[in-house]
């Protein structure tokens, strides 16, 4: 296991052994502030903190202890972790004898497309399944309360798809664990039936607009893998159920963003992340009917845009990750909760 760095300095991966299989497991990178092949009793919550497109886990686990230096939490009780995606272009990384995926392909749940496995294919959202089942053990936690699984912009994809279709929230609550989900700037989201915004309603999107357009990422259509046999309501209504909260930044709202997602699918979803944001809230509320809501929750940061750190550094992504204890920096945005 490589050394781990717990101060500023740069830090160094570790390689965890997951896999609930004894004929399909595998090695996987990721950052943390503590030695995981340890236990560890004096950890009481645990924040996963999703990287983005760049499939840079040191920058948002430095990002993200520095928050946690500037909560004014005790860091003996918080455990960090930022999971490592390897993509094909990370062969210099030292990711070696592990899973790889394509660029972008983990975001959204897809297999990994070379590297160590025995299996016909391990999707990204199998390995936080399995991450979380390995965190969520209260031989090596005794004393954990709550486990946190956040994630900005590509990362935010993934948490957000893994939100609607994993397999193991319901198991991890019934254990007595706080879980919840913080998504954050995506550039898309997962819609549960062909209705997409339409002015101030939804309706059926025009395919000859965009054939594919209900195809996943963004629809029910030609699922991955992972997902099974799902149909649409059921997700729906299970999604309800699970503690989710959404984030946007008001200023995310550049339509030509250079890493924002144009594809067609997307763009059915409005022009920019803001507006896409606001109109699947809409579209959350629209589906519920008479279901509730109160599961779910949405803010948006005041004037920040496309940016990681400052929408988890804001008043209330402060406090979603560390708690109401948790203190944000005197210059923090402010943030508007949309009422449920």
């Amino acid at each position: 296991m490589c050394s781990i760095g717990f101060a500023s300095d740069a830090p160094h991966w570790q390689r965890l052994h997951l896999g609930r299989d004894a004929n399909a497991q595998y090695d996987f990178p990721v950052y943390a502030n503590r030695d995981l092949s340890q236990s560890l009793p004096s950890i009481k919550e645990i924040i996963v903190i999703q990287h983005g497109i760049q499939r840079n886990g040191d920058d948002y686990y430095m990002s993200a202890m520095e928050l946690l230096k500037d909560s004014g939490r005790n860091p003996d009780e918080i455990l960090i972790i930022a999971p490592n995606f390897p993509g094909v272009p990370d062969k210099t990384k030292g990711f070696d004898n592990m899973p790889v995926w394509s660029v972008q392909g983990w975001s959204g749940g897809e297999n990994a497309v070379s590297g160590v496995y025995p299996t016909s294919g391990l999707s990204s959202l199998t390995v936080l399944d399995d991450m979380l089942l390995m965190l969520s053990s209260k031989a090596r936690y005794p004393s954990l309360q709550k486990i946190t699984v956040a994630g900005h912009s590509g990362g935010g994809q993934l948490v957000h798809r893994y939100a609607a279709l994993n397999h193991v929230d319901e198991k991890i609550r019934q254990t007595g664990l706080d879980l919840k989900y913080v998504i954050a700037n995506p550039s898309s989201y997962l819609y549960f039936t062909a209705e997409r915004p339409k002015g101030n309603g939804f309706a059926v999107y025009d395919q000859e607009i965009c054939p594919a357009f209900d195809d996943y990422r963004y629809g029910m259509q030609h699922m991955v893998s992972y997902a099974g046999d799902v149909n649409g309501d059921d997700l729906f209504r299970r999604y309800l159920q699970r503690q989710v909260i959404y984030l946007a930044g008001t200023a995310d709202n550049d339509p030509n963003h250079r890493v924002l997602d144009k594809s067609c699918g997307a763009e059915a979803e409005g022009p920019t992340r803001i507006t896409r944001a606001r109109g699947y809230w809409k579209y959350e509320h629209y589906r519920a009917g008479e279901l509730s809501l109160q599961m779910h929750q949405r803010y948006e940061i005041v004037g920040v845009g496309h940016n990681q750190g400052l929408m988890f550094g804001s008043q209330c992504g402060v406090q979603l990750l560390f708690g109401t204890n948790g203190k944000a920096s005197g210059n923090a945005a402010a943030c508007n909760t949309i009422a449920p």
